[in-house]
């Protein structure tokens, strides 16, 4: 009688190796991270030397690192609430990704020659007032940033940022689930406002909080799309679940125009 071999310690290895394989390739899209850099400015001459830093110095080097799409934006003509700023969003597909790549930066010699007036700058004439750095992980019912598409001129297009900020740990992970369990994501698919991202904050000031970015043609379209959104039947229903009650204790939205030198 054949003797049956009962399989090895490798062999069970293998095969949950296998499994965690599969796992990554053919079930649940890896959910992306993502920086926010937010500079503040005080007068034209700082605006003038981050444009060129990051035109010429910032985005050429993460497009030479394999980061393809970054979008730079700043506060609308009218969105005067915040003082001047600049917003810098870059993608990456993992954790790692985001320290391989500052590592990345700090050893390349065209990035660091073409954005010496930045990087630097005289103490006493710094290009920027102060700056922060927000790092954040996608929700999972949109685990990929998208980038929109519109015919309008840029310095029409309306970049919608906002800022949610909650009570309490119980609070932000209810209203995080608002956004994928209950259903918030897919009432702006709906209403056709197109998202850029989700998020999560990990790193930053004033956690716990999510932020998100929606965008819109033009203001007219912006507007439009709010006032749909709110009345829909959907939102309704959401919106006036008590399991979703006091998720959000502040809101701050920031009106934006993608750059003339933005990827998107």
């Amino acid at each position: 009688m054949k003797k049956i071999q009962k399989p090895g310690i490798i062999t069970a290895f293998m095969a949950l190796f296998l499994l965690s394989f599969s796992l990554s390739v053919f079930g649940q899209p890896k959910q992306q991270y993502y920086e926010l850099k937010i500079y503040r400015l005080s007068d034209k001459s700082q605006e003038s030397v981050i444009d060129a830093y990051l035109k010429d110095a910032y985005i050429p080097a993460l497009h030479r690192a394999g980061i393809h799409v970054i979008g730079v934006f700043k506060p609308v003509e009218a969105d005067t609430a915040f003082g001047k700023m600049v917003y810098v969003f870059t993608p990456f597909q993992t954790a790692d990704q985001y320290f391989q790549v500052n590592d990345r930066l700090e050893k390349d010699k065209v990035y660091l020659e073409a954005g010496k007036a930045f990087l630097d700058a005289p103490y006493d004439h710094p290009p920027f007032s102060r700056y922060e750095s927000i790092f954040m992980k996608a929700f999972s019912k949109m685990p990929a940033f998208r980038v929109p598409e519109y015919t309008t001129d840029r310095s029409q297009r309306i970049y919608e940022l906002r800022s949610y900020e909650s009570a309490t740990e119980a609070k932000a992970t209810k209203k995080i689930e608002m956004f994928n369990e209950g259903g918030e994501i897919g009432i702006f698919e709906s209403v056709g406002s197109n998202a850029v991202f989700y998020a999560q904050v990990l790193l930053g000031s004033k956690k716990p909080r999510l932020m998100y970015m929606t965008t819109y043609a033009d203001m007219k379209s912006h507007d439009e799309h709010w006032k749909t959104f709110g009345a829909s039947d959907g939102w309704k229903k959401l919106s006036g679940m008590e399991e979703y009650k006091n998720t959000v204790s502040k809101v701050n939205p920031y009106l934006l125009h993608p750059t003339s030198y933005s990827d998107f």
